[in-house]
């Protein structure tokens, strides 16, 4: 018994939420350092200010996949949450700009974040649920040109409402309207595009999944632990638990001592602290034999990721603190090295924003075109040899950001953003393919959510310490960030040659 071949249309169909989810997503990085500076925030305390949204991601996620995996209702089994977070997403969309102070913006950017969160990674699973092995490459496909799309008119719309004769500065302390209008306009498509996906899509019964499981060519055996196993797992976990909280103590320490920048204490006491009080709690429960919870099938469960999971983390890890690095900095870098300003009110700081947004709706629409070579490429190669290539021009086209000097529609918003937008296609869709046909349907979702972690945890830790070298290193000049970035980017493709991915690529015909 095998799942049936979609349609062009069906995929189309059930990929089409993604283009309302990504306009979201897009005006947030393109707008939200704007925004902050705008209400006041001072250049390195800006990556601070992003720390709430990819944090609560971090426990979102694998939050909301375990329970999308058990989930099933006359709406189906992934649609109601991303339905849910659409909702509260365009909620957030439309009073994020109309932030009356610094406090304010941080809080909506998390729930916005949070929120587009909810919608995003139950759509990944959707793909895996709903698709056979041979068409998922093209379903993957198919969302990155959607969020291509998206974020490219996303990227544009403060540029399309100032040519439309709506104000692109405002008194300080103010957002324009020409930001207002964007955030509203994209509030509504999301809202529109995910409903559009929950109408016109089916997905599968549990009964059905369960039936396609038991046929596949790799079967996922469900293993029964003993009460000794999880003893001496739990004994594991509590050990693990006392050395992380041991080093985020001491990390902290030195960063209080030498009074290093506070941004430093995300990494201490957020990530290294929160990770060994989760290993802790982990393995007191299952040490007193209390398993049949979900807390402890997470914690299990990301310890035994599949191998190529985990092959997959480092790459994800350095490609995405490279993204990371260039939507927090970007806007600051081109502002202040190319425009040589940081007055939020002045026309050269609001002309070279709205360059900033030129150039990230071009690498999503080159991403949009690149999501339907990428596959051609790997199916003559191999996919992580593709996933190479597009990470190394990325990389690359970062880092000659640093080396313009005229800011034209070719050197600045077109020229960099080639290279950026063939990674960011390789990005949102080979690393899906790669790691779908290695997990178990009963577990799609809990695992898509741990993968996030992959995205998450560089964000966190880019947002810790960027500032801090930025400030310390880089005499506060933005610019170095994506210097930065398009190393680690690079970086992100040489581990790509390194994973085992044997699996013959098919493109859908």
């Amino acid at each position: 018994m095998e799942k049936r071949k979609l349609s062009f249309w069906q995929i189309w169909n059930m990929s089409f939420g993604f283009l309302g989810i990504q306009m979201g997503f897009a005006l947030q990085n393109s707008n939200v350092s704007r925004i902050f500076q705008t209400l006041g925030a001072n250049i390195d305390d800006i990556p601070i200010l992003w720390v709430a949204a990819p944090m609560t991601g971090l426990i979102i996620q694998p939050i909301i996949g375990y329970f999308s995996d058990r989930t099933w209702t006359k709406l189906g089994r992934r649609k109601p949450y991303f339905l849910a977070g659409a909702i509260l997403a365009s909620a957030a969309l439309f009073i994020m700009p109309n932030s009356p102070a610094l406090w304010i913006a941080a809080g909506m950017l998390w729930i916005m974040d949070a929120s587009i969160n909810v919608s995003m990674e139950p759509f990944r699973a959707f793909v895996g649920d709903n698709l056979p092995e041979k068409q998922r490459t093209m379903g993957f496909a198919m969302q990155s040109f959607f969020i291509g799309i998206g974020a490219y008119f996303a990227s544009k719309l403060p540029l399309i409402f100032t040519h439309l004769g709506v104000e692109n500065t405002a008194p300080l302390g103010i957002i324009p309207d020409s930001v207002k209008y964007s955030f509203y306009f994209g509030g509504i498509v999301f809202i529109i595009t995910v409903l559009w996906t929950v109408i016109t899509s089916k997905e599968y019964s549990p009964e059905e999944l369960a039936a396609f499981e038991k046929h596949k060519e790799t079967t996922f055996i469900k293993e029964e632990h003993s009460a000794d196993w999880f003893a001496s797992n739990g004994k594991s976990h509590l050990m693990k638990g006392i050395l992380f909280l041991i080093v985020s103590a001491l990390f902290s320490f030195v960063i209080y001592n030498f009074d290093l920048k506070k941004d430093l204490y995300v990494l201490s006491l957020g990530l290294i602290g929160l990770g060994g009080l989760a290993m802790l709690v982990s393995g007191l429960m299952q040490k007193a034999n209390n398993t049949e919870n979900g807390f402890v099938t997470i914690m299990n469960d990301f310890q035994f990721m599949p191998k190529i999971m985990k092959q997959l983390a480092w790459v994800q890890f350095f490609s995405w603190f490279a993204l990371f690095s260039m939507w927090i900095y970007t806007t600051l870098a081109v502002t202040q090295h190319i425009y040589g300003t940081t007055d939020t009110t002045s026309e050269a700081y609001n002309t070279g924003a709205n360059q900033v947004g030129e150039m990230f709706a071009n690498y999503n629409l080159i991403a949009a075109i690149a999501s339907f070579l990428l596959p051609l490429l790997a199916k003559y190669t191999s996919r992580k040899f593709t996933h190479f290539v597009a990470l190394v021009c990325g990389g690359l086209g970062l880092i000659s950001v640093y080396f313009i000097t005229e800011p034209t529609a070719f050197t600045m918003e077109w020229l960099p953003m080639i290279g950026v937008g063939i990674a960011w296609a390789s990005i949102l869709s080979i690393p899906y393919a790669m790691l779908s046909g290695s997990l178990p349907s009963n577990k799609m979702g809990y695992y898509m959510g741990v993968f996030n972690f992959f995205i998450v945890i560089p964000q966190l830790v880019a947002a810790s310490i960027l500032g801090f070298l930025v400030s310390k290193f880089f005499d506060n000049e933005p610019i170095y960030a994506l210097l930065i970035g398009g190393a680690s980017m690079i970086l992100a493709g040489i581990i790509a040659l390194t994973i085992n991915d044997e699996t013959k690529i098919t493109v859908n015909e």
